[in-house]
């Protein structure tokens, strides 16, 4: 398994974050210079990143001579092009036009950038955003797949988003028809937040048939965020790109019916050089795009049958704040839950309230904890309907854990 390539110059404490108390016109300055690289042709994340660890503080890259920027280690035509004042031009039209749209730019120095973006090997230097920014920073779990899914394949991808989204994980996926559009019409359908990182500009949908799906993204308080210049076409060369920030972004990936040689593949290569987990769900032998998520479970990848096989291979500290911020969740936003359950029996409801989501307690315990309050057959007949309710889990040498 590949490891993930680390270097001193990509480290996040090597770049300034922009603070909140800047001057609104040196930030703005330093996210036009941000801007004037990412629209240099020829410049890629890392030099641009480079560039700026060299620099210190990019606002002042509009006031370097040609010699300064040559020695910044950059390609001469590059440089020349920052000299010439071509660079800032676009820039400063592209950021109005960005603003006019109602978007907004996210630079690598941004205090909002996502941090587990800037562990990557080569994370983007500038981001366009339409929406809530702060979600990029959300525990997210990407999702993706093939484009030609069967039933199943949809039917599980809109599934287990709709029920890891229910419980506060922010759905990651590209936006592409198929498995990508099912999780996000999924997370949509559980009210909760999902993001669409796009291979062209946020200006330009694709594809043109989910149009209505982008804007009922946005309406619902997601987002959409591409690394790309308003106006960039569906170019072939800038999916594969794109889903190294797809993996980037997540706690883990989902791969959800994948082809042999399919972008899912290479977003499964890019979640293991990040060191990001990857799960895949099952799929039937005899058709092609189990061939994918079938490969990668006999390679080590976690197999999803339920959002259960992702909930508890969760980072702890990241699936114990999701079950506070469900534990303090209002009445109303409880009420965005996917099932109604029926009423527990009062027995069941004094097992439930000794049982915990984050720690098992075993059969002896619960019911030296049960003494007064329960006999041992009400205790054994609780555990066997919440058991058979969902509402928990037997783990091995008899002990249970509550379920979400």
């Amino acid at each position: 398994m590949t490891q993930p390539v680390t270097e001193s110059s990509m480290q996040p404490e090597s770049i300034p974050k922009s603070a909140s108390r800047e001057e609104p016109q040196n930030a703005e300055e330093r996210r036009l210079a941000w801007l004037a690289l990412a629209l240099t042709p020829g410049l890629g994340p890392r030099r641009m990143i480079q560039a700026a660890e060299a620099l210190g503080d990019l606002s002042n890259l509009f006031q370097l001579s040609l010699t300064e920027l040559e020695a910044l280690k950059m390609p001469a035509a590059c440089a020349q092009f920052l000299f010439a004042g071509s660079a800032k031009a676009q820039a400063e039209e592209e950021l109005a036009r960005v603003r006019a749209q109602g978007g907004e730019i996210l630079t690598y120095a941004d205090a909002d950038y996502p941090e587990r973006l800037r562990e990557i090997f080569d994370p983007p230097a500038v981001l366009w955003i339409l929406g809530d920014c702060n979600l990029l920073s959300r525990p997210a779990i990407a999702v993706v797949g093939t484009r030609h899914p069967t039933p199943y394949g949809s039917g599980m991808s809109e599934l287990l988003s709709r029920e890891l989204a229910a419980r506060r994980l922010t759905i990651l996926s590209g936006m592409a028809r198929g498995i990508d559009t099912a999780a996000h019409r999924g997370a949509l359908a559980a009210k909760g937040a999902t993001v669409a990182v796009w291979g062209t500009g946020i200006d330009v949908i694709y594809p043109k048939e989910n149009k209505s799906l982008a804007e009922n993204i946005l309406a619902s308080g997601g987002t959409i965020v591409s690394e790309y210049p308003l106006g960039s076409f569906p170019a072939p060369q800038n999916f594969p790109k794109r889903n190294r920030i797809l993996s980037g972004m997540s706690v883990g990936v989902l791969i959800i019916e994948a082809g042999e040689n399919s972008g899912s593949r290479v977003t499964a290569r890019c979640a293991l050089e990040q060191n990001r987990d990857v799960y895949a769900v099952p799929g039937n032998v005899t058709t092609k795009n189990a061939w994918g998520p079938n490969t990668l479970i006999k390679q080590g990848a976690k197999l999803v049958a339920t959002w259960e096989d992702v909930w508890e291979d969760l980072p702890s500290q990241v699936r114990l704040a999701l079950e506070e911020e469900l534990g303090s969740a209002s009445p109303e936003q409880a009420a965005a839950s996917l099932f109604e359950e029926a009423p527990a029996q009062e027995h069941e409801k004094i097992v439930l309230s000794v049982l915990r989501c984050d720690e098992a307690l075993q059969l002896d315990g619960l019911m030296e904890a049960l003494d007064t309050r329960l006999s041992s057959s009400e205790v054994f007949t609780a555990l066997f309907e919440l058991e058979l309710a969902g509402r928990i889990k037997q783990l091995p040498g008899k002990n249970y854990i509550r379920r979400m």
